[in-house]
């Protein structure tokens, strides 16, 4: 026999806990004549079931229930299926704190973070002590904080052999300029990459263009290609981001962007570039779009994970409008402004397989390319044509 006491010390629970137990019937005492309650072996053993019940996440009540009558299966199975998804959600928060802390894969974290929260996710970023540039490809490329130099040096040691860094061809660019409804002046291009479309905006206006990208090897090749092609000296480069461009308000009567307004965020680019825009101005720009409403799974997954933003030429449209634009056109890109991306960079990604087996960089640009080339027809770019509404 216990006094009260003695059961509380051996089952670590306090003696005002006991006396509760008492009052719900989970353990019943005997009171003697000099006013001690006492407790049995029975009501120890019982204690420390109940303990052992607890541990499984049921209440006082359902632990007094399983020892009173007959185990309620479908009680424990909900039991069971909320403790799975409390240990589910703790390995995801363990994952997360390892990867954070160089000893796993944060991938699946800055795909959703860049998702959900895109604008917060790169200000953290940065936070973290990457500049702007290298947040913005961790956002979009490497999406792993710990193998992002490696990762970044592999992919440009892949694309420094290519000209063309998206889909695009002159006559696609030369359609969307046609659409314009007036003779530009002054053109800002925004993420000119190696200047293709440069040059054909240039030997087909004869506007002024600033060139702007953040990376100096593109703008070195743009301008040797600009040189070459004799319209060097109507184009000024500017080295800097697309989110925070060091440009005077109201100047440019025509602002380009093939390609490369995702990298921001298409509707955070509608409406920040809009203010550079002169009265009168145009904004083309060409984005990644569904063009069936139900793609391939094998597409949409990647797509999913690589371009979290993707959606239809409808809802750039919308967004578009509701930013403050008319739209003049839109169509979609050629077949041949796909292969003349995807045929030169699959052959890229052969000639370095060799020597770079297990580099993660080419391994998810290989698969890039076998995707984007089997269902072409269910995602495509879209050029659209936009004037600045009054």
């Amino acid at each position: 026999m216990y006094r009260i006491s003695e059961l509380a010390e051996r089952v670590g629970l306090s003696r005002t806990t006991l006396l509760y137990y008492e009052k719900i019937g989970l353990i019943k005492g005997k009171r003697l004549e000099n006013s001690y309650r006492m407790y049995s072996d029975k009501d120890l053993q019982r204690l420390k079931l109940i303990q052992q019940l607890q541990a499984g996440g049921l209440t006082l009540k359902e632990c007094q229930a399983c020892l009173d009558a007959k185990v309620d299966r479908e009680l424990l199975q909900g039991r069971l299926k909320t403790l799975d998804d409390e240990i589910a959600q703790k390995q995801r928060s363990r994952n997360l704190l390892a990867a954070l802390l160089g000893e796993g894969d944060t991938k699946a974290w800055h795909t959703e973070a860049g998702k959900s929260a895109p604008d917060a996710h790169l200000e953290w970023l940065i936070k973290q002590g990457f500049n702007e540039k290298e947040a913005l490809r961790l956002k979009w490329l490497s999406k792993n904080m710990n193998e992002h130099d490696q990762y970044m040096a592999d992919f440009m040691h892949v694309f420094n052999a290519l000209d063309r860094w998206g889909p695009g061809s002159e006559e696609d660019t030369l359609r969307a300029l046609g659409a314009v409804p007036f003779k530009p002046e002054n053109i800002l291009e925004i993420g000119c990459g190696r200047g293709i479309a440069t040059t054909v905006l240039a030997q087909n206006t004869d506007a002024k263009i600033t060139a702007l990208d953040n990376e100096t090897t593109a703008l070195a090749r743009m301008m040797e290609r600009a040189t070459q092609a004799g319209v060097a000296d109507r184009i000024e480069t500017v080295c800097a981001s697309m989110t925070d461009i060091p440009l005077e308000k109201g100047q440019f009567d025509l602002i380009w962007a093939e390609g490369s307004a995702y990298v921001m965020g298409v509707n955070n680019a509608l409406k920040q570039w809009r203010s550079l825009l002169s009265g009168n101005g145009v904004l083309v720009l060409s984005d990644m779009v569904w063009s069936v409403e139900s793609p391939n799974p094998a597409i949409q997954e990647f797509l999913a994970g690589e371009y979290p933003d993707l959606t239809t030429a409808a809802v750039r449209i919308e967004q578009a409008k509701a930013a403050g634009y008319a739209v003049l056109d839109t169509f979609t890109m050629s077949k041949e402004a796909w292969d003349a991306y995807y045929t030169p960079l699959g052959e890229r990604v052969s000639e370095l397989e060799t020597s770079m087996p297990d580099s993660a960089a080419l391994n998810e640009i290989k698969r890039e390319v076998a995707l984007m080339t089997a269902y072409f027809g269910e995602v495509n770019y879209q050029l659209f044509i936009l004037a600045k509404a009054k």
